[in-house]
């Protein structure tokens, strides 16, 4: 008894041992062995819009519509119903259910015929994913496959995995994609009779996949599903097996197009993303559609091919709408090029910005007086849109009426490096790295930047100076704003833009009609290329292209006249019937007295003075420079100084002292102004300052053209000085020319040549220059 036990023990032992070894070889097999190859391939890319509704949907790689879904975002009735009705023991055999093989068995040979295969939806996957023939040695391999696959893979992973690949006819596969092609919505939520759909299309996909001819047969295959799952406790069934289903799809829905521009950019960002969880609105998407498809057929006609919209959110930080261009397909003029990221010139968008770190600098407050005469820099002599100056003008006037001269000028003062490096750190990107690549013209156009970037500078404009670019992604993380622009500063922007009474407001627009809070500028680049408008209005900032993508111009491309309309269509589309944001004065801002003509610090000429905004740590401390008391001698008429006024009969008397510059332009205008009277020869003019040459500008070198007498080829001296009534008196190369009034110019007849020029005043105060004439080419 002894030995035989022994003997047992020792073969249970070897039987044991050999069990271990076959478990360990199969497990050693299904590591080592290859996976089908399908799992490998790509879903189709999927592109949703912020409430989870699919906006735009890519085929797969293998020209299928298959997109993967999370098992959580599959309505849990259906997967409830899936294994009730194909495998309810999935959670708990090893891919191969040995009581449905025998249950199927004995099923096949009651029916004389082959009318159930015991398949679990593991070995069901596997035979999706290698078909082979319906033979038992096919059942075998399948079998096997279905173990290695649960040995390799959660349950939950090889459900997914069964959704994601299932038949559903034709091209399409996967439950999500069955809903959308089926029922045009998302499997998240499906009723009792989608469901009973879904789950009978797979069983036989070519003979009951929607279409006319399969209508019959889908109608019947889905009611015997609903009154199988109906008995087994789903109730939700029991009415559609009590009716059956007869409201069955005949044709497939066109999959989900929606946003195709901002679809394939945020595709491009995300190569490896099958799954974009966006921020876009679907609502507002459609409106910003809507409203550049209403506007197509005129912009059409005016020679206009390309236009492109953002929208913002710039409360959240987030992109609501993205239109790329009017129509997708529109081969012939770059229909498919996302406008939205293509830099273009910003024309005057970029005014409110200078204008703003002007303040935050204290170069200057809105209601400072500055200068809009013709202006010449090395290289550069900027005009305004009309042609047209205004002389002396306030600086938010300036701002409101879109002037080139008074920002030119603001941004010499504010620095062309600081100001892209702020326009850096708002978050526009497309600037050239190159020192000195950008100059002056930078304030008015000579700058490219895509109408993304101009929607993250105006929702910080909106958000009171914080900036931030813009996001598109749903989790992605937000970071935190960064202040560039004080409270005040941007506030005092915001009210500039919010002027109704501007040239730039939309013409044939009813202004009681238009957002009550809506603040905006208008852009129009060079030549006509480009028309922009950019603003906001409550919670949302929305920025408008429009042109051709081949830089054809247009004269129909106007700011004002093309993209301001569209802008203000958008914002008044997104604020219904909301009551107006309330923007008070942020605290950082004080009032200020200054003087009522100039704006600045006034002194005891200024006849009148107001209160002003200005931010309380940067007051620009620079006294009005247009008044002057002067003791004038009643007898000459002329001006006397402390030092030589006694004895004399004088009266004290304010006039308004513009500068040189001002009062030169002025007389070419032919317009007049009280001036104040020229310093008396015989006494100095106390605390003069010495005069300033400003034509020809320094370090200019002049070019002579042949064949155009020298005489016709004159120079203008111009020097501005602080007493323009006063004389001054020109040399060159110690030469005496002439002598005239400060607000006067001198013309001289060039040489080639290195010239000294000297410029002297009454008061003993002098400026000298030197400019080089050389012979032109040819």
């Amino acid at each position: 008894m002894a030995g035989v036990s022994r003997l047992t023990r020792r073969r249970l032992a070897l039987g044991f041992a050999g069990a271990c070894a076959t478990l360990l070889a199969l497990w050693l097999a299904a590591w080592l062995a290859p996976l089908p190859e399908r799992l490998e391939t790509a879903p189709s890319k999927v592109v949703y819009f912020e409430d989870g509704t699919t906006a735009h949907v890519y085929l797969a790689p293998d020209d299928r519509w298959r997109i993967h879904v999370p098992l959580d975002e599959v309505d849990p009735a259906y997967v409830a119903a899936l294994l009730a009705f194909e495998d309810r023991r999935f959670f708990w055999h090893p891919g191969v259910d040995p009581a449905a093989l025998v249950r199927a068995a004995l099923s096949n040979l009651r029916a004389g015929d082959v009318v159930s295969g015991g398949s679990t939806l593991t070995m069901q996957l596997v035979r999706v994913l290698e078909p082979r023939p319906r033979t038992l040695r096919s059942k075998i391999v399948e079998a096997a496959r279905a173990v290695q696959l649960e040995l390799r893979f959660s349950k939950r992973t090889l459900l997914e995995y069964y959704l994601q690949f299932v038949p559903f006819g034709r091209n399409v596969e996967g439950v999500e994609a069955a809903a959308l092609a089926y029922f045009g919505h998302r499997a998240s939520a499906l009723s009792s009779r989608e469901i009973a759909i879904l789950l009978a299309v797979p069983q036989q996909p070519t003979l009951r996949a929607p279409s006319p001819g399969n209508r019959a047969r889908l109608q019947e295959a889905a009611s015997a599903v609903a009154d199988r799952l109906a008995p087994a406790g789903h109730a939700r069934f029991a009415e559609v097996a009590e009716h059956g289903v007869r409201d069955v799809p005949e044709s497939l829905r066109a999959f989900p197009r929606l946003a195709p521009h901002a679809a394939r950019w945020m595709s491009e960002q995300l190569p490896s993303a099958n799954a974009l969880y966006t921020t876009l609105n679907r609502n507002v998407q459609l409106l910003a559609e809507t409203m550049a498809a209403r506007v197509r057929a005129r912009a059409r006609d005016a020679g206009i091919h390309n236009i492109a919209i953002v929208v913002a959110d710039q409360k959240a930080g987030t992109i609501e709408a993205l239109v790329g261009n009017f129509e997708f397909w529109d081969e012939a003029h770059g229909g498919q090029i996302g406008g939205f990221t293509v830099p273009r010139s910003p024309g005057s968008l970029l005014k409110p910005f200078i204008y703003a770190l002007a303040i935050d600098r204290g170069i200057a407050i809105a209601d400072s007086l500055i200068t809009d005469i013709p202006v010449r820099y090395p290289g550069y002599a900027p005009r305004n849109y009309d042609g047209e100056f205004q002389g002396l003008v306030r600086l938010e006037d300036a701002l409101a009426f879109s002037l080139n001269i008074p920002f030119v000028n603001l941004l010499e003062q504010v620095g062309v490096e600081p100001f892209l490096g702020f326009l850096h750190q708002a978050g526009v990107a497309s600037l050239h790295a190159e020192p000195g690549y950008y100059g002056l013209s930078a304030a008015v156009g000579g700058i490219e930047i895509t109408p993304l970037e101009v929607a993250h500078l105006y929702a910080g404009l909106a958000r009171g100076g914080t900036f931030r670019r813009l996001a598109w992604r749903a989790a992605a993380d937000r970071a935190d704003p960064a202040r560039l622009l004080s409270p005040g500063a941007a506030w005092l922007a915001r009210q500039a833009l919010s002027k109704r009474d501007r040239p730039d407001f939309p013409t044939r627009r009813d202004a009681g009609g238009t957002p009550p809070d809506i603040h905006w500028k208008t852009g129009t680049s060079f030549g006509n290329h480009d028309a922009w408008s950019a603003g906001s209005a409550g919670r949302h900032t929305a920025v408008v292209w429009m042109g051709n993508l081949d830089q054809t111009p247009s004269k129909a491309l106007v700011g004002a006249d093309t993209a301001a309309p569209v802008l203000f269509d958008v914002l008044e589309g997104l604020q219904g019937s909301r009551p107006p944001a309330h923007d008070p004065a942020p605290p950082d801002l004080t009032g200020v007295e200054v003087c009522s003509f100039s704006g600045r610090i006034p002194t005891p000429a200024c006849p009148h003075r107001k209160l002003a905004w200005a931010r309380k740590s940067a007051v620009p401390t620079e006294p009005c420079p247009y008044h002057a008391k002067l003791d004038v001698d009643r007898e000459s008429g002329l001006a006397l100084s402390p030092s030589c006024r006694a004895g004399r009969d004088y009266e004290t008397r304010t006039f308004l002292n513009l500068p040189a510059s001002v009062s030169r332009w002025m007389k070419d205008q032919s317009r007049s102004m009280p001036e104040a009277p020229s310093a008396a020869p015989f006494c100095a003019t106390a605390g003069a300052e010495r005069p300033r040459i400003v034509s020809p500008t320094a370090s200019q070198t002049a070019f002579l053209l042949p064949g155009i007498p020298a005489d016709r080829q004159e120079i203008p001296l111009e020097a501005e000085t602080k007493h323009p009534g006063g004389r001054l008196h020109w040399f060159v190369d110690g030469r005496f020319l002439g002598t005239i009034r400060a607000d006067e110019r001198l013309w001289w007849t060039p040489e080639p040549g290195d010239h000294e020029l000297l410029v002297t005043d009454d008061s003993g105060g002098e400026a000298r220059q030197v400019l080089r004439v050389r012979r032109g080419p040819g």
